[in-house]
């Protein structure tokens, strides 16, 4: 991985020059890449994420928006303090320093920041982690079995023991390939952390959270019971 920081205009952008060869001929515009057939399907939630080819190589492409009342106040503007501490550039930063640690979460491709006076926009590229579902998507297709309850126990347990802080971690942000391997994705305003017994409860206690809200709303639809909470947590708190 070689990154560069370039700027074009009010634009900040930061991209692996090994896997963009041609930064002006790349685009974080999904109307220019639908235009230019690249653009292969989206995705709704807080941010809008766009799946696109890019020379042949399948990419994501997420733009950061707010969440919550506060996305009143602008759904996808954030207040300039510089940067390095915008929420693409670090979490893009971020997402390089897991991979080199051998974690399992997606490669960070290009970061785009767009300056506007006080305000900036940006945009995040990814690598797109193949044949993957997220949690949420494989519950609905029926319960897992114990060792996939296992696995996923495992990789949250790995994440906190390296000191890695998930923000957010939920159903939707933890993927199931075909081989039932886990990974982990949208590191937003996540950061490394010292190893800390309450942290790391409060993001186990946000997964259940999460879990319990899409057994509410979908009731039988969701294959989730408290015997997996207990299994996983039985498997975390063993490692």
């Amino acid at each position: 991985m070689k990154p560069l920081e370039t700027k074009i205009d009010n634009q900040h952008i930061l991209y692996d020059v090994e896997r963009i060869a041609n930064i002006a001929a790349f685009s974080f515009e999904p109307e220019v890449l639908r235009t230019h057939g690249q653009l292969n399907g989206s995705a709704q939630g807080r941010g809008n994420t766009f799946f696109f080819k890019h020379e042949d190589v399948e990419l994501v492409l997420r733009h950061f928006r707010r969440g919550g009342k506060v996305a009143a106040m602008g759904k996808d503007r954030y207040f300039w303090t510089g940067l390095t501490r915008t929420r693409a550039w670090r979490e893009w930063y971020l997402l390089a320093k897991l991979h080199a640690m051998g974690l399992p979460v997606p490669l960070p491709v290009a970061a785009r920041v767009i300056r506007q006076g006080l305000y900036y926009r940006a945009d995040l590229v990814t690598q797109c982690i193949p044949n993957t579902v997220s949690l949420a998507q494989r519950l609905r297709q029926g319960p897992l079995d114990e060792l996939v309850w296992s696995k996923i126990a495992y990789c949250i347990y790995r994440f906190h023991t390296l000191g890695v802080y998930h923000s957010d971690l939920n159903a939707h942000n933890i993927l199931l390939d075909v081989q039932d391997e886990i990974y982990l994705i949208d590191f937003d305003k996540g950061e490394m952390r010292k190893p800390a017994l309450g942290w790391q409860q409060q993001n186990l206690a946000r997964l259940l959270r999460s879990l319990n809200k899409l057994k509410r709303l979908e009731g039988d639809g969701f294959a989730f019971a408290d015997s997996d909470w207990s299994l996983l947590l039985r498997i975390y708190n063993a490692a």
